[in-house]
């Protein structure tokens, strides 16, 4: 088939997280927030143990909150914006004023920090790379659309294993608001390489109904990336034209 450009999900499509599951996921992120909580305690504040105790359970109420709420509305709720609801919320001046500088850049560090022991876990398969130079050998355009909360934790990981060469593009829910299935983000990442109007010479590469969902609405061709491991609530694809294969290898006997 002739392609001109493939949208790839980052989450076990390229990269995957080792041994994975759901508690080990959630021990990430409950490390992370210690991690964060300290930075915080190392800036002279008056960020004592049960002030740090208060700011986390916030947090963490928050962070589910706003999860749920992405999906039932399809718009993202970042991890800087959910530090930054809190700080608003409960913080007093004395830690506010300790920013000392821009509070983007503040809060940023401190999602960075979050998301540092998530970052440790994720590694590329075995066929990606090998498959993203063949594809890159053959002028297709590439772009990575994830549903993550945190842009830079997908750049830094990209850069890490030194594969950000090959995509003309990196979007994230957490930059863009919006999350797949929304077939805005689809479009915006279709448009970021010049085929805003050519979706059905693009594929759309995922492991989940939201990757299938969404391309098949902007009328992409549609490959589920097979993924061992079934999480918790996850929906079933009520959509039957789309192509099964097991790793991002197999899509080079269809390019």
């Amino acid at each position: 088939m002739k392609i001109k450009g493939i949208i790839f999900d980052f989450g076990f499509t390229l990269f995957y997280f080792k041994d994975v599951s759901l508690e080990k996921y959630l021990d990430c992120y409950t490390r992370g927030l210690q991690k964060s909580l300290q930075h915080l305690q190392s800036m002279g504040t008056s960020f004592n143990n049960e002030f740090a105790q208060k700011f986390a359970r916030h947090f963490n109420e928050r962070r589910n909150f706003f999860f749920k709420e992405s999906l039932k509305t399809k718009n993202e709720y970042s991890t800087i914006y959910i530090f930054k609801h809190v700080f608003d919320l409960i913080v007093e001046q004395d830690v506010i004023n300790a920013i000392n500088g821009d509070e983007e850049i503040f809060l940023r560090k401190l999602a960075d920090i979050y998301h540092s022991c998530e970052e440790e876990e994720w590694i590329p398969f075995e066929h990606t790379r090998h498959t993203l130079e063949q594809l890159n050998k053959k002028n297709i355009k590439m772009v990575v659309l994830s549903n993550h909360p945190h842009h830079s934790t997908i750049k830094n990981l990209l850069k890490k294993f030194e594969l950000d060469y090959y995509f003309d593009d990196v979007i994230t829910s957490a930059k863009f608001g919006k999350r797949k299935p929304n077939p805005d983000i689809f479009r915006h990442a279709l448009e970021k390489i010049d085929l805003g109007d050519k979706a059905n010479e693009c594929i759309i590469c995922g492991d989940e109904y939201a990757d299938i969902k969404g391309g098949y609405q902007v009328g992409m061709q549609l490959f589920l990336c097979k993924r061992e491991y079934k999480f918790p609530f996850e929906r079933e694809i009520d959509i039957e034209n789309y192509i099964t294969i097991r790793k991002i290898s197999e899509l080079l006997d269809y390019v």
